[in-house]
């Protein structure tokens, strides 16, 4: 009952509450954002959501997050790599996880949850076994199981099976839990990014690098990843 019902119903109240209630804050983060950024404050990034019933395919989303990174290119119109664009604004930004507010958005719109799997990038997902998109079959969540037990400093293969974990048995005691250890976490500033980079690293990219795919493979995920939003 709690999963089916009440969990939709406690999100979008609570998420309703939470931008009454942080308006302030975050009017004060978009304009220090439009400042840092020299522009737009917002990043807009397509992810997959619920596994839709009709289609049996992820909804992809749009994620609304603050910006922490510039759009600076080298001579050649590419963007530089991730380290040189992230400011020392969009630093404290994820450090605080104050980036991820905006999702409170996604929430009210039934995009997401307060708790669940994190929603990764599609590019991350065509990686996936069958196995573990099963993740999909709820909605993502602002926080996850993966999120209270380290954040981004574990393995993608750690992080996918504590979404498993989660999906296997959701309850109001559970979700509350991981609310409190989340909080816990984001005071302490831990497992905000893998060690030593700055940014986590893409899960095809990881599985490249480990030698578990191939070049060819790779390439043809990333193609797929592609497709996938081109139209949208």
């Amino acid at each position: 009952m709690y999963a089916k019902f009440w969990k939709r119903l406690i999100d979008f109240t609570l998420s309703i509450l939470g931008l009454v209630i942080l308006s302030p804050i975050l009017l004060l983060l978009v304009i220090i954002g439009a400042v840092k950024m020299k522009g737009n404050p917002f990043f807009v990034q397509l992810r997959p959501g619920l596994v839709d019933p009709k289609t049996g395919q992820e909804r992809i989303f749009k994620l609304i997050k603050l910006r922490t990174m510039t759009n600076e290119k080298d001579k050649d119109g590419k963007l530089l790599p991730d380290e040189k664009r992230l400011t020392a604004y969009g630093r404290f930004l994820r450090s605080t996880s104050a980036d991820e507010l905006f999702e409170l958005v996604n929430i009210i719109k039934g995009d997401m949850s307060i708790v669940g799997p994190r929603p990764q990038l599609v590019r991350d997902m065509v990686f996936m076994s069958e196995e573990q998109r099963k993740r999909h079959s709820v909605r993502p969540g602002l926080t996850g199981l993966a999120q209270c037990n380290g954040r981004n400093n574990m393995t993608w293969e750690q992080k996918f099976e504590y979404d498993l974990q989660y999906i296997s048995k959701i309850t109001f005691l559970g979700d509350l839990k991981i609310m409190f250890q989340t909080v816990y976490k984001v005071f302490k500033r831990d497992g905000i990014n893998e060690e030593g980079m700055d940014t986590a690293m893409d899960f095809g990219d990881y599985l490249l690098k480990k030698g578990a795919i191939g070049q060819d493979y790779y390439d043809a995920k990333q193609q797929e990843a592609k497709e996938l939003v081109k139209h949208l």
